[in-house]
């Protein structure tokens, strides 16, 4: 996924460890997705077309 929105936007994806299964996305410090939220990991390209809107 860090490989997806690299080559979407250039940019270098930030992995912050945590514990529990927890998966969160965060733009600018807002949650964009978040895996316990929606009971599921995200899909392929699901995390750069939130990006892009």
């Amino acid at each position: 996924m860090s490989a997806e929105i690299k080559q979407a936007f250039g940019i270098d994806v930030v992995l912050v460890p945590g514990s529990g299964g927890v998966f969160d996305v965060k733009k600018d410090g807002e949650l964009i997705f978040s895996s316990q939220g929606c009971g599921r990991f995200p899909g392929k390209d699901e995390i750069v077309s939130f990006l892009t809107s």
